[in-house]
């Protein structure tokens, strides 16, 4: 392209100059200012569109230095490769995302600005576009203080519309991840507050959109009343769930219940809150599954919320031990170990409880508080086997379910063995033992009636 500019040059001075020839002058000298005019607004738009690229560059690679250091300080305080590879998958290709989007936007938005200024240039020289006024396809009629006023819609007009639709539609896809990025580099606010405003932005773009194009095809209020009106008869009966959830999501993104990366349980589902939309949340569980609640549920129900304003949670392990241990023991060897943990925070202090006397066991309950959400699981294993190990170590016996079976004896207790006969077999003679067992077992039998039924009591019970 660059070595067919001085050919496109010379060809266009050659033309002028045979345009002046031929008495053209006036319009040769329009065209001259036009071009120089064309070569500012060219110049002006490629550096602005190559300080806005660096710009994008330089805040990208800022980002996603943060991003490492970010996920590197928790796996410095012990932090598992599991999490440090969720954060990684959430939040790498988010980042790469916007910027794509945004550089596509800075594209596009060139591009805009730069058919408006040759518009505005070369608007004397296209009076062919005045032919898309001439055509008119309807006409609207509405009363502006009590008199008629008649709108023409012309095929200017659509062409108008369906420009604003295509803008409209790609503001919606890109401004977004603008806004992002712009939050991202120049505020400290949470993910949730950034996803909040962009996605109220959203709203704002598509509604200003929609009344921009009806006001162009001569719509106005006093038409659409009665369209609005069918529409609430309807939406009141067959669409009142979805316009439930609509309203509940504005809630929850004023509100704030839940925010984009706090870990939630509702519907005794837990996971983390990955997406907010306009009818239902989107929430990660811990198999990586998604589950799409609607946003009603967050309102109308019970929600808990474990990282609402404070990430600081507890951790609850039972623990049983033998009848006959040192419970004394017990206890501090459960306090030694959650204090020499490092993750376990020392305010408020770790407790250990004597709960009860239970059937089994002595019942003990050790509690204790973590900074952090993401390494709850993970903690509780490493007490739970940091105490197996200690207990074995001190003798103490971690109790398990057991029954204990008395028989009474205090009187006969009567043992028959019945064997099928079998006719073609012959019954083998007793043998002296059994014959003396026999003769023992009949000398034992009651003498009187009482020593009778206390033998059959003792064989009922």
């Amino acid at each position: 392209m660059l070595r067919r500019v001085p050919l496109v040059l010379v060809l266009t001075i050659l033309a002028m100059i045979a345009s002046v020839l031929y008495g053209q002058v006036y319009s040769v000298t329009v065209i001259m200012k036009g071009l120089l005019h064309t070569l500012w607004v060219t110049i002006a738009i490629f550096l602005s569109y190559g300080f806005l690229l660096r710009w994008l560059r330089v805040t990208k690679r800022r980002l996603r230095f943060e991003q490492l250091i970010a996920q590197r300080r928790p796996q410095a305080e012990g932090e598992t490769a599991v999490a440090a590879k969720a954060v990684t998958e959430e939040k790498a290709p988010e980042l790469g995302e916007i910027t794509s989007e945004t550089e596509q936007l800075v594209k596009m938005l060139m591009i805009t600005v730069a058919a408006g200024a040759f518009l505005i240039i070369w608007g004397p020289l296209l009076p062919a576009l005045e032919v898309f006024e001439r055509f008119s396809l309807w006409t609207s009629t509405t009363m502006v203080e009590g008199e008629p006023v008649t709108y023409e819609i012309s095929l200017a007009s659509i062409v108008t519309v369906i420009v604003v639709i295509a803008l409209t539609l790609f503001a919606v896809q890109r401004i977004p991840g603008v806004v992002e990025i712009i939050l991202r580099s120049r505020t400290q606010m949470s993910a949730g507050a950034r996803y909040t405003s962009s996605t109220l932005l959203n709203y704002i773009i598509v509604g200003t959109g929609i009344v921009f194009g009806l006001s162009t095809l001569g719509l106005q209020w006093s038409q659409l009343q009665w369209l609005v009106a069918a529409l609430g008869v309807g939406i009141g009966f067959g669409l009142q769930e979805i316009v439930a959830n609509f309203i509940c999501g504005l809630i929850i993104l004023f509100e704030r219940p839940i925010r984009v990366g706090d870990i939630v349980t509702v519907g005794g589902k837990d996971g983390l809150v990955t997406k907010i939309r306009i009818r239902a949340t989107t929430i990660k569980d811990w198999d990586g599954k998604e589950l799409l609640v609607p946003n009603k549920e967050f309102i109308t129900t019970h929600l808990l919320n474990w990282t609402l304003s404070d990430p600081h949670n507890r951790i609850f392990i039972a623990i049983g031990v033998a009848y006959g241990t040192d419970v004394e023991l017990a206890i501090k060897i459960l306090l030694d170990i959650m204090n020499d943990h490092e993750e376990v925070l020392q305010d408020p202090n770790p407790t250990v409880v004597f709960e009860n006397f239970g059937d089994n066991s002595l019942e003990l309950s050790a509690r204790c508080f973590l900074g952090v959400m993401e390494r709850r699981l993970a903690v509780m294993t490493e007490l739970r086997i940091a105490v197996t190990k200690a207990f074995e170590q001190a003798g103490i016996v971690i109790a398990f379910p057991q029954r204990d079976v008395h028989l009474d004896v205090t009187g006969p207790i009567e043992v028959k063995t019945d064997f099928p006969r079998n006719p073609d077999r012959p019954e083998p003679e007793p043998s002296p033992t059994t014959s003396a067992t026999a003769e023992s077992v009949t000398a034992e039998q009651p003498a009187n009636e009482k020593q009778a039924e206390r033998n059959r009591d003792v064989q009922a019970t």
